[in-house]
């Protein structure tokens, strides 16, 4: 068997970005009105900081009106609530994101319920998840990587998905269960793994479909999966790499890509597959938002 295709999460999230920029200046024409999204960074964490200049970077491009409130880590939690309810408050921000994690002293839960599920463009929101879950996609926001991941599994193998048997290995609520949701309401076939799944080499080997979400670096290996399925890898492991010289590391996924690509018709490769797709949905996401916050007809879905 001919090696895998790689799919190019990229390329795919430029072209998404594309489409977004050109709705975002048909909105600004229309109504006068930029998409507006906050983002909120509490505390010095290296891998936060650079997701949310990757975020500030892309709404700009995009024609959104972008705005960052940073906090120290010892910010009290009532000052980031209050804060939050400014921004629920201001009718140029359409969308607001919390970038996690947050402080052990601050309450993750109580700040993202807080967030109004209109503006809740992470989808994290119990609101968001019960629409999502209950197939109201019309009034749903939808959690970025699990929708970016849907994108990419359609650019990969068509619109219709309908009857393929898919593995989601993790049952966060981040990724694992609104994947889940999002490939039910394709119509397929969808099992939910984890790390006390009995014999999960086997449950593997019968998807057509395997998202690895578990967080586990390089768990699935290449002979657990099916000849010509897709895998989307949604992990992100950085792992020592003494090759590169003392103290050096190496991002990898949760799949074992060398042993994989021999296997799959298709797989995301770590980095350059999910990652870059999560920061265009939030963008697909906030334009979303903003569109319902003025009362503007849905547009055609991004996904």
């Amino acid at each position: 068997m001919s090696e895998a295709r790689i799919i190019d999460g990229k390329a795919i999230a430029a072209s998404v970005r594309d489409e977004i920029a050109n709705r975002a200046a048909a909105l600004i024409e229309e109504s006068g009105v930029r998409p507006g999204l906050a983002v909120v960074l509490v505390g010095e964490d290296p891998a936060s900081q650079v997701y949310v200049r990757n975020k500030e970077a892309t709404a700009e491009a995009c024609g959104f009106h972008s705005v960052k409130h940073t906090m120290p880590a010892s910010a009290p939690e009532a000052d980031l609530l209050n804060l939050v309810e400014t921004l629920n408050n201001d009718p140029a921000i359409h969308g607001i994101l919390v970038q996690l994690p947050l402080p052990g002293h601050i309450d993750e839960s109580k700040v993202l319920r807080l967030i109004k599920p209109e503006k809740d463009v992470d989808g994290f929101h119990p609101v968001n998840v019960g629409l999502l879950t209950s197939g109201e996609m019309d009034s749903a926001l939808v959690p970025c990587t699990p929708a970016g991941s849907l994108v990419l599994l359609k650019r990969t193998l068509g619109d219709t998905l309908a009857g393929q048997n898919a593995v989601v290995i993790g049952r966060s609520n981040i990724v694992g269960k609104p994947m889940a949701s999002l490939l039910l309401q394709e119509s397929c076939t969808v099992t939910i793994a984890h790390s006390r799944t009995r014999d999960l080499p086997s449950v593997v080997r019968a998807a057509d479909i395997v998202v690895a979400a578990v967080g586990r670096p390089e768990m699935v290996k290449g002979d657990w999966i099916k000849p010509g399925a897709t895998i989307i890898d949604v992990g992100i492991n950085r792992i020592p790499a003494p090759e590169r010289g003392e103290g050096k590391t190496r991002l990898v996924g949760d799949v074992a890509f060398q042993e994989a690509v021999g296997h799959a018709g298709a797989i995301t490769p770590v980095p350059g597959g999910v990652g870059p797709m999560t920061i265009a949905m939030l963008m697909a996401n906030t334009l979303t938002a903003a569109r319902r916050q003025l009362g503007l007809p849905e547009q055609a879905p991004i996904f």
